[in-house]
């Protein structure tokens, strides 16, 4: 399972959406032709049928609009942070696009940091669309490509549904479900499929609110991993819970992340379905 704990950990999730020009340049559409338009031509040559009229497109058709990541970094004293990233911070910046999200998580964080990168399906998901789309943009990423070079008992990277799940439909595993049935928030107002439509109806701060969600949730699923393979203590574990909380409560303080008092609730609630109440996460009301 986990193997290690080193001092940088992120748990990371990503976000993205058909991108427009890459429909207008595959399917020689003009420049003039209005994105609701060039959506429908592209779902339609990915296969839309009356029943699925939005399909999921190949992630080289999409581009990355937003990635977020829950940050566990030990202090040269020993001590631990926790930081909650999302990007881009200002969704609705033009100059904040797909390359400014590219360079400031691949280049200016993964390269200088080298943390232990940790997702859900994020081998076969967030990793690759990542890295389509850092070369069509034309980025030098060596430290990238040296992890995805890697050997799978060589490379540090955690894909927690590689962990979890298992070969056949009755051993698949969504976030989702292991999160619920865990105690942790899954998919709450949104969900994956409601992103396009929230990006492109100007709801974009939504959606970065909604991939800092699945950060958290991924990375709440990989305490609980590490705990299970022995890295955590039950009284550690509670500690970086209790962490979590924290954090959350100090964001949701800013107006950008109101929302995540709906999270914290959630997260309440569940654990209190779950039986998990009164372990002292949470303060008794």
């Amino acid at each position: 399972m986990i193997r290690s704990v080193p001092d940088e950990v992120w748990a990371f999730d990503c976000e993205w959406v058909p991108d427009t020009q890459a429909g207008r340049l595959l399917y020689h559409l003009p420049d003039t032709l209005p994105d609701s338009e060039v959506l429908r031509l592209m779902w339609e040559q990915g296969g839309a049928t009356p029943e699925n009229p939005t399909p999921f497109l190949r992630t080289l058709h999409c581009r990355v609009v937003s990635v977020a990541a829950v940050i566990r970094r030990v202090q040269k004293a020993g001590d631990v942070r926790l930081f909650l990233q999302a990007l881009p911070e200002n969704p609705d910046d033009p100059a904040q696009d797909e390359p400014y999200i590219l360079k400031r998580f691949l280049s200016d964080g993964l390269a200088t940091r080298n943390p232990q990168l940790v997702g859900f399906n994020s081998r076969n998901a967030d990793l690759r669309i990542l890295t389509q789309r850092a070369l069509t943009h034309g980025l030098c990423l060596p430290q990238l490509s040296a992890r995805l070079d890697a050997k799978p008992w060589e490379s540090l990277d955690v894909d927690l549904m590689e962990l979890v799940g298992g070969f056949g439909k009755s051993y698949a595993v969504s976030l989702h479900e292991v999160a619920t049935l865990s105690g942790i928030p899954g998919k709450l107002e949104t969900t994956g499929d409601d992103v396009c439509a929230l990006w492109y109806g100007g709801r974009r701060r939504a959606v970065v609110q909604y991939n800092g969600f699945d950060a958290l949730t991924t990375y709440l699923v990989w305490l609980r991993l590490a705990h299970f393979s022995g890295h955590f203590t039950r009284e550690q574990y509670r500690e970086e819970q209790v962490r979590v909380r924290l954090l959350v409560e100090d964001r949701m303080r800013l107006p950008e992340w109101a929302g995540l008092s709906v999270y914290l609730d959630a997260w309440r609630e569940l654990r209190r379905r779950t039986g998990q109440s009164g372990d002292g996460v949470f303060p008794e009301a």
